[in-house]
Protein backbone atom coordinates (compact mmCIF):
# COMPACT_ATOMS: atom_id res chain seq x y z
CA UNK A 1 0.00 0.00 0.00
CA UNK A 2 1.57 3.39 -1.15
CA UNK A 3 1.81 6.03 1.69
CA UNK A 4 -0.43 8.96 0.97
CA UNK A 5 1.08 10.83 4.35
CA UNK A 6 2.29 14.28 3.00
CA UNK A 7 3.63 17.19 4.87
CA UNK A 8 2.33 21.05 3.80
CA UNK A 9 4.05 24.21 6.01
CA UNK A 10 5.14 21.63 8.45
CA UNK A 11 1.49 20.65 9.10
CA UNK A 12 1.16 16.80 8.88
CA UNK A 13 -1.89 14.93 6.76
CA UNK A 14 -3.21 11.72 6.56
CA UNK A 15 -3.41 11.77 3.40
CA UNK A 16 -3.63 14.61 0.33
CA UNK A 17 -7.51 15.25 0.12
CA UNK A 18 -9.47 17.71 2.05
CA UNK A 19 -12.39 18.96 2.26
CA UNK A 20 -12.71 22.18 0.33
CA UNK A 21 -13.90 25.43 1.67
CA UNK A 22 -17.63 25.44 0.72
CA UNK A 23 -21.64 23.62 1.66
CA UNK A 24 -19.41 20.60 2.59
CA UNK A 25 -17.60 22.23 5.26
CA UNK A 26 -20.39 24.87 6.35
CA UNK A 27 -20.32 23.96 9.98
CA UNK A 28 -18.02 21.56 12.53
CA UNK A 29 -20.75 18.94 12.29
CA UNK A 30 -20.40 18.65 8.25
CA UNK A 31 -16.37 18.40 8.68
CA UNK A 32 -16.81 15.60 11.43
CA UNK A 33 -18.70 13.66 8.37
CA UNK A 34 -15.85 14.44 5.94
CA UNK A 35 -13.06 13.59 8.03
CA UNK A 36 -14.84 10.69 9.15
CA UNK A 37 -15.76 10.05 5.35
CA UNK A 38 -11.81 9.83 4.90
CA UNK A 39 -11.04 13.84 4.10
CA UNK A 40 -7.49 14.16 5.42
CA UNK A 41 -7.78 18.15 6.35
CA UNK A 42 -10.58 20.45 6.00
CA UNK A 43 -10.82 24.33 5.35
CA UNK A 44 -13.89 25.93 7.00
CA UNK A 45 -16.39 27.74 5.41
CA UNK A 46 -15.33 31.11 4.31
CA UNK A 47 -16.08 34.06 6.64
CA UNK A 48 -16.41 37.47 6.65
CA UNK A 49 -17.06 40.35 9.19
CA UNK A 50 -20.82 39.54 8.36
CA UNK A 51 -22.80 36.50 7.75
CA UNK A 52 -23.85 36.12 4.06
CA UNK A 53 -26.97 36.18 2.23
CA UNK A 54 -27.22 34.01 -0.21
CA UNK A 55 -29.83 33.87 -3.11
CA UNK A 56 -32.30 30.90 -3.64
CA UNK A 57 -32.09 28.15 -5.17
CA UNK A 58 -27.98 28.40 -4.98
CA UNK A 59 -26.82 25.12 -6.28
CA UNK A 60 -27.86 22.75 -9.24
CA UNK A 61 -26.28 19.61 -11.22
CA UNK A 62 -25.81 20.95 -14.37
CA UNK A 63 -24.52 18.11 -16.89
CA UNK A 64 -20.52 17.21 -15.89
CA UNK A 65 -21.05 20.43 -13.80
CA UNK A 66 -22.15 22.13 -11.05
CA UNK A 67 -23.60 26.04 -10.65
CA UNK A 68 -24.05 27.71 -7.29
CA UNK A 69 -24.43 31.32 -5.69
CA UNK A 70 -22.67 30.00 -2.57
CA UNK A 71 -21.02 33.18 -1.34
CA UNK A 72 -19.63 33.34 1.99
CA UNK A 73 -20.70 31.35 4.96
CA UNK A 74 -24.58 32.21 6.17
CA UNK A 75 -23.18 31.73 9.89
CA UNK A 76 -21.54 35.15 11.81
CA UNK A 77 -18.70 34.98 12.76
CA UNK A 78 -19.12 35.25 16.05
CA UNK A 79 -21.50 31.81 15.45
CA UNK A 80 -18.28 30.35 14.46
CA UNK A 81 -15.97 31.35 17.00
CA UNK A 82 -18.35 30.50 19.84
CA UNK A 83 -19.32 26.88 18.21
CA UNK A 84 -17.97 25.70 14.93
CA UNK A 85 -14.74 26.18 14.92
CA UNK A 86 -14.36 24.26 18.64
CA UNK A 87 -15.97 21.80 17.45
CA UNK A 88 -14.07 21.07 14.35
CA UNK A 89 -10.96 21.16 16.12
CA UNK A 90 -11.65 17.69 17.81
CA UNK A 91 -12.11 15.83 14.59
CA UNK A 92 -8.41 14.90 14.43
CA UNK A 93 -7.20 16.56 11.44
CA UNK A 94 -5.77 19.98 10.54
CA UNK A 95 -8.18 23.12 10.28
CA UNK A 96 -7.63 25.44 7.93
CA UNK A 97 -9.81 28.65 8.38
CA UNK A 98 -11.46 30.01 5.50
CA UNK A 99 -11.39 34.21 5.21
CA UNK A 100 -12.29 36.82 2.94
CA UNK A 101 -12.00 39.12 1.61
CA UNK A 102 -10.59 42.95 2.29
CA UNK A 103 -7.55 44.13 4.02
CA UNK A 104 -10.52 45.67 6.60
CA UNK A 105 -12.13 42.02 6.78
CA UNK A 106 -9.47 39.98 7.17
CA UNK A 107 -7.28 41.80 9.58
CA UNK A 108 -10.26 42.33 12.13
CA UNK A 109 -11.03 38.37 11.51
CA UNK A 110 -7.45 36.94 12.03
CA UNK A 111 -6.52 37.66 15.79
CA UNK A 112 -10.32 37.16 16.68
CA UNK A 113 -9.96 33.17 15.34
CA UNK A 114 -5.87 32.50 15.16
CA UNK A 115 -6.26 30.21 18.16
CA UNK A 116 -8.31 27.64 16.30
CA UNK A 117 -6.40 27.59 12.99
CA UNK A 118 -3.58 24.96 11.57
CA UNK A 119 -3.46 27.76 8.81
CA UNK A 120 -5.46 30.08 6.97
CA UNK A 121 -7.06 30.17 3.42
CA UNK A 122 -7.40 33.83 1.92
CA UNK A 123 -9.90 33.49 -0.82
CA UNK A 124 -9.24 36.36 -2.97
CA UNK A 125 -12.44 35.14 -5.60
CA UNK A 126 -14.01 38.84 -4.84
CA UNK A 127 -11.26 41.28 -4.53
CA UNK A 128 -11.30 41.52 -8.09
CA UNK A 129 -8.88 41.41 -11.10
CA UNK A 130 -6.45 43.71 -10.82
CA UNK A 131 -3.43 42.32 -9.09
CA UNK A 132 -2.66 45.67 -6.95
CA UNK A 133 -5.17 45.17 -4.13
CA UNK A 134 -4.72 41.62 -4.26
CA UNK A 135 -1.12 41.92 -3.48
CA UNK A 136 -1.63 44.67 -0.59
CA UNK A 137 -4.66 42.57 1.22
CA UNK A 138 -2.38 39.74 1.03
CA UNK A 139 0.80 41.96 2.70
CA UNK A 140 -1.52 42.82 5.25
CA UNK A 141 -2.10 39.41 6.26
CA UNK A 142 0.85 38.45 6.11
CA UNK A 143 2.17 40.88 9.14
CA UNK A 144 -0.92 40.02 11.26
CA UNK A 145 -0.10 36.40 11.71
CA UNK A 146 2.86 33.86 11.80
CA UNK A 147 0.67 30.89 10.88
CA UNK A 148 0.71 29.47 7.70
CA UNK A 149 -1.08 31.95 5.20
CA UNK A 150 -2.22 29.63 1.50
CA UNK A 151 -4.00 32.12 -0.94
CA UNK A 152 -6.83 30.90 -3.50
CA UNK A 153 -6.62 32.20 -6.76
CA UNK A 154 -9.43 32.97 -9.16
CA UNK A 155 -9.11 31.70 -12.84
CA UNK A 156 -8.64 34.18 -15.33
CA UNK A 157 -5.93 35.83 -13.85
CA UNK A 158 -3.85 37.11 -16.72
CA UNK A 159 -0.40 36.38 -15.48
CA UNK A 160 -1.08 33.81 -13.18
CA UNK A 161 2.55 32.81 -12.68
CA UNK A 162 3.90 36.30 -11.98
CA UNK A 163 0.79 36.79 -8.77
CA UNK A 164 2.53 33.51 -7.64
CA UNK A 165 5.99 34.52 -7.74
CA UNK A 166 4.83 38.06 -6.07
CA UNK A 167 3.29 36.47 -3.73
CA UNK A 168 6.00 33.71 -2.97
CA UNK A 169 8.43 36.82 -2.49
CA UNK A 170 5.90 38.67 0.42
CA UNK A 171 5.28 35.31 2.28
CA UNK A 172 2.39 33.95 1.52
CA UNK A 173 3.25 29.92 2.47
CA UNK A 174 1.46 28.86 -0.18
CA UNK A 175 -0.95 28.69 -3.04
CA UNK A 176 -4.76 26.91 -3.66
CA UNK A 177 -5.62 26.69 -7.47
CA UNK A 178 -8.78 27.61 -8.45
CA UNK A 179 -11.54 29.53 -7.36
CA UNK A 180 -15.08 28.63 -9.49
CA UNK A 181 -15.16 29.62 -12.84
CA UNK A 182 -17.81 32.27 -14.06
CA UNK A 183 -20.13 34.04 -14.06
CA UNK A 184 -22.37 31.45 -15.93
CA UNK A 185 -25.88 30.54 -16.77
CA UNK A 186 -28.42 27.67 -16.69
CA UNK A 187 -31.80 28.14 -18.04
CA UNK A 188 -34.64 25.97 -16.74
CA UNK A 189 -36.93 25.63 -20.32
CA UNK A 190 -39.81 24.92 -18.72
CA UNK A 191 -40.59 28.02 -16.68
CA UNK A 192 -37.83 30.12 -18.98
CA UNK A 193 -36.44 31.54 -15.53
CA UNK A 194 -32.22 30.86 -14.61
CA UNK A 195 -31.96 28.00 -12.46
CA UNK A 196 -30.39 30.23 -9.90
CA UNK A 197 -31.49 32.72 -7.90
CA UNK A 198 -29.53 35.56 -8.23
CA UNK A 199 -30.18 38.88 -9.32
CA UNK A 200 -29.19 37.95 -12.98
CA UNK A 201 -29.63 34.67 -12.57
CA UNK A 202 -25.84 33.87 -12.49
CA UNK A 203 -23.87 31.11 -11.11
CA UNK A 204 -20.51 30.19 -10.60
CA UNK A 205 -19.29 26.71 -12.30
CA UNK A 206 -17.88 23.93 -10.24
CA UNK A 207 -17.00 20.56 -10.67
CA UNK A 208 -16.04 17.63 -13.18
CA UNK A 209 -15.74 20.68 -16.40
CA UNK A 210 -13.25 23.16 -14.68
CA UNK A 211 -10.66 20.18 -13.91
CA UNK A 212 -8.88 21.18 -17.49
CA UNK A 213 -8.86 25.16 -16.08
CA UNK A 214 -7.84 24.40 -12.73
CA UNK A 215 -4.77 21.78 -14.31
CA UNK A 216 -3.63 24.60 -16.46
CA UNK A 217 -3.45 26.74 -13.56
CA UNK A 218 -1.22 24.25 -11.30
CA UNK A 219 0.60 23.78 -14.16
CA UNK A 220 2.26 27.12 -14.68
CA UNK A 221 2.35 28.15 -11.11
CA UNK A 222 4.24 24.38 -9.88
CA UNK A 223 6.85 25.40 -12.85
CA UNK A 224 7.97 29.34 -11.03
CA UNK A 225 7.23 28.84 -7.18
CA UNK A 226 8.84 26.21 -4.99
CA UNK A 227 5.79 26.77 -2.10
CA UNK A 228 3.31 24.01 -1.80
CA UNK A 229 0.07 24.12 -4.35
CA UNK A 230 -3.46 22.89 -3.60
CA UNK A 231 -5.40 21.83 -6.65
CA UNK A 232 -8.95 22.43 -6.46
CA UNK A 233 -11.50 22.39 -8.83
CA UNK A 234 -13.22 18.99 -10.23
CA UNK A 235 -11.57 16.40 -8.27
CA UNK A 236 -14.17 13.57 -8.65
CA UNK A 237 -11.49 10.57 -8.55
CA UNK A 238 -8.21 9.08 -7.77
CA UNK A 239 -7.05 9.49 -11.05
CA UNK A 240 -7.72 13.17 -11.20
CA UNK A 241 -5.77 13.47 -7.84
CA UNK A 242 -3.13 11.85 -9.85
CA UNK A 243 -3.41 14.18 -12.60
CA UNK A 244 -3.34 17.49 -10.16
CA UNK A 245 0.12 15.66 -8.53
CA UNK A 246 1.53 15.03 -11.99
CA UNK A 247 0.61 18.91 -12.89
CA UNK A 248 2.54 20.26 -9.50
CA UNK A 249 0.26 19.79 -6.96
CA UNK A 250 1.09 18.68 -3.16
CA UNK A 251 -2.11 18.77 -1.94
CA UNK A 252 -6.06 18.65 -3.19
CA UNK A 253 -9.22 19.72 -2.13
CA UNK A 254 -13.16 17.95 -3.35
CA UNK A 255 -16.11 20.37 -2.97
CA UNK A 256 -18.84 19.51 -5.63
CA UNK A 257 -17.90 16.00 -5.37
CA UNK A 258 -18.28 16.20 -1.96
CA UNK A 259 -22.31 17.76 -2.00
CA UNK A 260 -23.43 15.50 -5.21
CA UNK A 261 -22.06 12.03 -3.59
CA UNK A 262 -21.41 12.76 0.55
CA UNK A 263 -19.15 12.63 2.71
CA UNK A 264 -17.70 8.84 1.48
CA UNK A 265 -16.33 10.36 -1.52
CA UNK A 266 -12.88 11.29 0.59
CA UNK A 267 -12.53 7.16 1.34
CA UNK A 268 -13.83 6.31 -2.26
CA UNK A 269 -11.01 8.58 -3.97
CA UNK A 270 -8.11 7.73 -1.34
CA UNK A 271 -8.94 4.06 -2.33
CA UNK A 272 -8.82 4.64 -6.36
CA UNK A 273 -5.42 7.19 -5.83
CA UNK A 274 -3.42 4.03 -3.62
CA UNK A 275 -4.88 1.19 -5.83
CA UNK A 276 -3.35 3.01 -9.19
CA UNK A 277 -0.51 4.00 -6.90
CA UNK A 278 0.15 0.67 -6.21
CA UNK A 279 -0.57 -0.20 -9.55
CA UNK A 280 2.05 1.66 -11.20
CA UNK A 281 4.78 0.76 -8.73
CA UNK A 282 5.09 3.80 -6.79
CA UNK A 283 5.58 3.76 -3.10
CA UNK A 284 4.48 7.18 -1.75
CA UNK A 285 2.37 10.14 -3.84
CA UNK A 286 5.34 12.53 -3.56
CA UNK A 287 6.91 10.43 -6.40
CA UNK A 288 4.67 11.34 -9.11
CA UNK A 289 4.49 15.14 -8.19
CA UNK A 290 5.50 17.31 -11.07
CA UNK A 291 5.99 14.48 -13.71
CA UNK A 292 4.58 16.55 -16.26
CA UNK A 293 6.82 19.37 -16.01
CA UNK A 294 9.63 17.68 -16.21
CA UNK A 295 8.39 15.17 -19.15
CA UNK A 296 7.76 18.68 -20.62
CA UNK A 297 11.00 19.58 -20.23
CA UNK A 298 11.61 17.35 -23.22
CA UNK A 299 9.31 18.25 -25.56
CA UNK A 300 10.87 21.30 -27.34
CA UNK A 301 8.15 22.00 -29.49
CA UNK A 302 4.55 20.77 -30.18
CA UNK A 303 4.21 17.30 -31.44
CA UNK A 304 2.91 16.35 -34.91
CA UNK A 305 3.78 12.63 -35.24
CA UNK A 306 0.64 10.45 -36.19
CA UNK A 307 0.65 7.83 -33.39
CA UNK A 308 -1.46 5.20 -34.83
CA UNK A 309 -2.90 3.49 -31.57
CA UNK A 310 -2.89 -0.24 -30.92
CA UNK A 311 -6.33 -2.16 -29.75
CA UNK A 312 -5.94 -5.20 -27.55
CA UNK A 313 -8.48 -7.30 -28.64
CA UNK A 314 -9.16 -9.14 -25.29
CA UNK A 315 -9.98 -5.66 -23.97
CA UNK A 316 -12.02 -4.99 -27.15
CA UNK A 317 -16.21 -5.54 -26.15
CA UNK A 318 -17.71 -4.39 -29.24
CA UNK A 319 -18.93 -1.15 -28.10
CA UNK A 320 -18.61 0.63 -31.06
CA UNK A 321 -17.62 4.03 -29.31
CA UNK A 322 -14.71 4.53 -31.30
CA UNK A 323 -16.09 4.01 -34.37
CA UNK A 324 -18.89 5.80 -34.31
CA UNK A 325 -16.54 9.19 -33.05
CA UNK A 326 -13.76 8.65 -35.56
CA UNK A 327 -14.23 11.43 -38.30
CA UNK A 328 -11.45 10.05 -40.51
CA UNK A 329 -13.55 7.01 -40.67
CA UNK A 330 -9.88 4.80 -39.57
CA UNK A 331 -12.22 2.45 -37.43
CA UNK A 332 -14.15 -0.13 -38.49
CA UNK A 333 -15.52 -3.79 -36.78
CA UNK A 334 -14.45 -6.89 -38.08
CA UNK A 335 -15.62 -10.43 -35.79
CA UNK A 336 -17.02 -7.73 -33.11
CA UNK A 337 -13.79 -6.38 -32.30
CA UNK A 338 -12.62 -2.85 -33.43
CA UNK A 339 -9.76 -2.64 -35.68
CA UNK A 340 -7.75 0.87 -37.10
CA UNK A 341 -7.02 1.40 -40.77
CA UNK A 342 -3.59 2.80 -40.39
CA UNK A 343 -3.47 4.55 -43.99
CA UNK A 344 -6.58 6.34 -42.69
CA UNK A 345 -6.05 7.03 -38.64
CA UNK A 346 -4.93 11.25 -38.36
CA UNK A 347 -3.80 10.13 -35.14
CA UNK A 348 -6.19 12.61 -32.91
CA UNK A 349 -6.17 10.17 -30.34
CA UNK A 350 -9.70 10.63 -29.62
CA UNK A 351 -10.53 7.15 -29.63
CA UNK A 352 -8.15 6.26 -26.86
CA UNK A 353 -10.17 8.54 -24.94
CA UNK A 354 -13.65 7.59 -25.58
CA UNK A 355 -12.20 3.72 -24.78
CA UNK A 356 -13.98 2.76 -21.74
CA UNK A 357 -12.15 -0.31 -21.49
CA UNK A 358 -8.68 0.75 -22.00
CA UNK A 359 -8.39 -1.41 -25.00
CA UNK A 360 -7.17 1.41 -27.22
CA UNK A 361 -3.73 2.76 -26.46
CA UNK A 362 -0.71 4.60 -27.75
CA UNK A 363 2.26 2.69 -27.64
CA UNK A 364 5.01 4.02 -29.76
CA UNK A 365 7.82 6.30 -28.41
CA UNK A 366 6.59 9.28 -29.09
CA UNK A 367 3.78 8.74 -27.05
CA UNK A 368 5.44 7.22 -24.27
CA UNK A 369 8.39 10.05 -24.13
CA UNK A 370 5.48 12.52 -23.77
CA UNK A 371 2.59 11.05 -21.68
CA UNK A 372 -0.39 12.24 -23.73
Amino acid sequence: MADLKIELTNIEFKNPVMVAAGPPSRNASMIKKCVEGGAGGAVSKTISTVAAEIPKPCMAEYKHSFLNTELWSELSPKHWIEKEYKEAKKCGAPLIIGLGYTTKELTELIPKVEKFADAFEISTHYIGRDLTPVINTLKAVRVCTNKPIFAKLSPGIPDIEELGKTLEEIGIDGLVAINSVGPCLKIDIESGLPAMGSKEGYGWMSGAAIRPIALRHIYELAKVVNIPIIGVGGVTSGKDVVEMFMAGASAVQVCTQAIVEGPQAFNRINKELNNWLDEHGYDSIDEIKGITIEKMKKRESANYITNVPKIEKNKCVGCKRCVKSCVYQAISMVDDKAVIDETKCFGCGLCVTRCNTNAIMLTNQASQEYSY
